[in-house]
C-alpha cells in the first residue's frame, strides 16, 4: 500500500520508476535479520541508484512489521531507489527514514529473503532472492 498522505513525492518517484520497469530483477543486496531487507540497487552493492535523490518526506508514522521506507546515506536529501521492508518494529528510524508505504499482503514472503552476513552491514553473499516485477495496482489490468 502506497502511502502518498506521508511522503507524496517519494511515492511519486517510486511509481515513476516502477513504470520504468526500474526494479525488476534487483537483488535483495543488504538484509539484517529481525531488522530489515533493502533493495533498490541495480548494482547489488548499495552504492547505486537511479541518479536522482530525493528530499527528505520524514513523518511522524511510526516504522512497523511490514513498512516500507526509504534508505539513504548520512545526508537526510540523499535517497534515491533504494528502500528496506522492515521484518518488525524499528522505532530507532522514525522521523529519520522518510516512510513510503506498507506490506499489507506477503510479509510471509518477505520473512524469507536469506539474510546476510552477522556483522553490522548485513550484506547477502550469493545474493538471489529478488523483485520479479514491480508494478503499480493501479495499472494492473484484471
Amino acid at each position: 500500500e502506497l502511502r502518498p498522505d506521508l511522503a507524496p513525492k517519494t511515492v511519486a518517484r517510486m511509481k515513476e520508476l516502477s513504470r520504468q520497469h526500474f526494479f525488476d530483477g534487483i537483488i535483495f543486496h543488504r538484509v539484517i535479520a529481525g531488522f530489515m531487507a533493502q533493495t533498490g540497487d541495480p548494482k547489488g552493492t548499495g552504492y547505486g541508484g537511479s541518479g536522482q535523490n530525493l528530499p527528505a518526506e520524514f513523518s511522524t508514522a511510526h516504522h512497523v512489521r511490514g513498512t516500507v521506507s526509504m534508505a539513504r546515506a548520512q545526508d537526510a536529501n540523499s535517497a534515491d531507489s533504494q528502500f528496506f521492508i522492515c521484518f518488525g518494529p524499528t522505532p530507532q528510524l522514525d522521523g529519520k527514514y522518510t516512510i513510503w508505504g506498507q506490506v499489507v499482503q506477503g510479509m510471509e514472503f518477505v520473512d524469507k529473503i536469506k539474510a546476510g552476513d552477522d556483522d553490522p552491514n548485513g550484506m547477502v553473499k550469493a545474493p538471489q532472492d529478488k523483485i520479479i516485477r514491480m508494478q503499480v495496482a493501479a495499472d494492473v489490468k484484471s
